[in-house]
């Protein structure tokens, strides 16, 4: 039975139990589901050619000896098969393959396989999703199938050109604009086609990554203007109730001297966004929405793992997605200081408030990915929540690892590809690290601090605005993604400074080793700066 026809015969109560039931689960509960669901895909993964690639010839029977068996993994070591999709290596067939960036200009992209277990999971777990995020309590949601979706998701082979995939099998919500016409469109005229059909038809819900939302949010006016035209277009290109509203929205902004917002215009039932840096546009996109929205945590390889409830106050984890395991952030600067240093993992009945993980995930539902480092990190916290009821881990998600600089959800900057754009680019610098920090307004940016060989300190070499020009041009033809961080965002991710000639050798003398090029402690960039 669709979700749409459960709407109409079941109640509300028995709807949530089925779909957002797990936050009712105690922990004893979770974990009894997560070790009979790993314990069914460790049989399978344990007797495919790539499970065997790990395990070579044994055969786990507990969760334990799986655990001590295989050695955390990264997609490196699944890519030889995976990017050639052969399909008889794996656990269990693949429906379809979803793929995503890797790493900029040295590995292009990642390929996953999804399997229909793991594709109904996915869509039941979607749906919670939106019984969440239109709720305010238990038991409570608004989900019609007379409802309209901004289109504001990267189509397939993307992973989140999934949910219009899957949800059309569950309740029939009209994507504004329609999904195969959004496909061939580019981001401005998908954004001013779906604002035009949004003034003619209503928007109640809107999911995207947050730096996008918040930068279609930002051209609401623009955007809503252009799609009326002039005021004999605008009379005939939107509803009456549209046109009403309209109207009283800009005699209203013009009594209050601001700028047209989306919540003039529109009433969303449900705000979903996804991805990195989402804590830096919440607050603007609930003054411009006049609802908070809530965070969701999705992904190439754990597929949709985690959602926030309607208290906006953490995410809990699926259990029947992936088996999680998390390694402490102590654990995990060991391992980076050490790469032969194996880190500890901890379960989720272990996680602590307050702590960081690095989360560990093992697909599953014949998922190919086992004791995959993922390469996001969470805070977890709370045990529970007592407002919510629940008895379960709360997560805030905080960024990728340090050994990964991620602007935005658009980029996946390493040291590889910062030091392949330096040799491509043929500057003469000496040494560099780079960080992620936010501006005043918090905006994630990508700041690096370059020593320059002492024979390039004069002349053009020694301009800062001449270095980020060449170094601009060589991130973005390597990585895509970065060009696209500017052109749809508006944003220039990098800033530039120069330091004097032998400060990395001095802070190398005075510490021992070298600094960090990526991701440096807080402590070690004060003690270079001080040195500079």
């Amino acid at each position: 039975m669709r979700f749409q026809e459960k709407i109409r015969t079941d109640s509300k109560e028995h709807i949530w139990q089925e779909y957002c039931g797990f936050l009712d689960l105690t922990m004893e509960e979770y974990m009894v589901i997560q070790r009979r669901l790993a314990m069914e895909q460790i049989h399978d993964w344990s007797r495919s050619p790539l499970g065997q690639r790990f395990l070579k010839g044994k055969h786990p029977q507990t969760l334990e000896e799986f655990r001590a068996m295989v050695p955390l993994t990264t997609y490196a070591d699944y890519a030889d098969i995976l990017l050639k999709k052969q399909a008889e290596c794996l656990p269990d067939k693949p429906v379809l393959w979803i793929q995503t960036t890797w790493e900029g200009g040295i590995h292009p992209m990642k390929a996953a396989p999804y399997t229909k277990g793991m594709l109904d999971t996915y869509k039941r777990n979607m749906m919670a999703c939106f019984i969440l995020a239109t709720g305010k309590g238990r038991n409570d949601f608004d989900v019609a199938v007379t409802d309209h979706m901004l289109y504001a998701l990267a189509p397939l082979p993307y992973a989140t050109g999934l949910m219009p995939l899957l949800l059309k099998d569950e309740i029939d919500i009209e994507y504004l604009p329609p999904v195969k016409e959004a496909a061939q469109m580019s981001f401005r005229e998908r954004n001013i086609r779906g604002f035009k059909l949004g003034m003619k038809k209503g928007i109640e819900y809107f999911f995207g990554l947050g730096s996008v939302t918040y930068y279609i949010s930002q051209s609401a006016s623009s955007l809503s203007k252009h799609s009326g035209g002039s005021k004999a277009g605008l009379i005939k290109s939107v509803s009456p109730t549209m046109l009403l509203r309209y109207l009283k929205s800009q005699r209203i902004c013009k009594q209050e001297n601001r700028e047209l917002l989306p919540k003039d215009l529109f009433q969303l039932k449900g705000f979903m966004i996804a991805g990195t840096d989402n804590w830096c546009y919440k607050d603007d996109l609930e003054q411009m929405w006049g609802i908070r929205p809530m965070e969701l945590f999705a992904g190439t390889e754990p597929t949709c793992i985690g959602t926030e409830t309607w208290s906006r106050n953490g995410m809990y984890f699926f259990p029947d997605a992936c088996f999680y395991e998390f390694i402490p952030e102590s654990e995990m600067l060991r391992n980076m200081e050490d790469p032969a240093y194996i880190p500890k993992t901890v379960l989720m009945d272990e996680v602590r408030s307050g702590e960081k993980y690095e989360l560990v995930i093992s697909v599953l539902k014949g998922g190919a990915f086992a004791r995959y480092r993922v390469g996001d990190m969470y805070r977890c916290v709370g045990i529970g929540d007592r407002n919510e009821q629940t008895r379960i881990p709360r997560f805030a998600y905080i960024d990728r690892t340090p050994d990964v600089i991620d602007i935005a959800g658009f980029t996946r900057i390493t040291e590889n590809s910062i030091s392949h754009a330096i040799r491509l680019s043929g500057l003469k610098v000496q040494d560099w690290f780079a960080q992620k920090e936010y501006t005043q307004n918090n905006r994630p940016r990508l700041h690096m601090y370059v020593e320059l060989d002492s024979s390039a300190l004069s002349g053009m070499a020694a301009n800062i605005d001449v270095l980020k020009e060449h170094l601009t041009i060589y991130f973005k033809y390597l990585d895509s993604d970065y060009a696209d961080l500017k052109k749809i965002l508006g944003v220039d991710p990098l800033n530039i400074s120069i330091v004097k000639c032998g400060t990395f050798e001095a802070f190398r003398k005075q510490n021992g080793k070298p600094i960090r090029h990526l991701n440096p402690p807080h402590m070690q960039v004060s003690e270079f700066l001080s040195l500079m």
